[in-house]
């Protein structure tokens, strides 16, 4: 028999709350089979894409992009490189944006490099 959850088991295996849970389930995100009384029943395969969700969310990829992706993966194998596209493209604005920071890191370490030799000529 294959292991089932509950939402509130979901929620705490996740650090989601509930009704963030709903949430993603009314914009078509998760389809959680449900059981006789009707309640949602979630499965090892609804957590994967969970923490699927989760990280995509991390990388700054907007709720809107990951239905879009969710659509695609829904369609099949056919889409995958639709959903590489979708990938890459947020991997270029996470590398854009890497560039950015370190153009500031390297300012503050340039800053502190010459404060360092101000207070050794004294």
């Amino acid at each position: 028999m294959v292991k089932t959850y509950k939402i509130s088991e979901i929620s705490n295996m996740t650090n989601m709350p509930i009704p963030t849970l709903r949430y993603y389930e009314e914009i078509g995100l998760l389809k959680p089979d449900r059981d006789s009384n009707n309640y949602r029943v979630f499965s090892q395969r609804d957590l994967d894409w969970i923490t699927f969700i989760k990280r995509a969310k991390a990388t700054g990829l907007s709720l809107s992009k990951i239905v879009q992706y969710s659509k695609l993966r829904e369609k099949g194998e056919s889409t995958v490189r639709e959903r590489v596209a979708i990938l890459e493209q947020q991997e270029q604005l996470l590398v854009i944006e890497q560039e950015k920071l370190q153009e500031h890191i390297d300012f503050l370490r340039n800053k502190k490099q010459s404060y360092s030799e101000f207070q050794n000529k004294f």
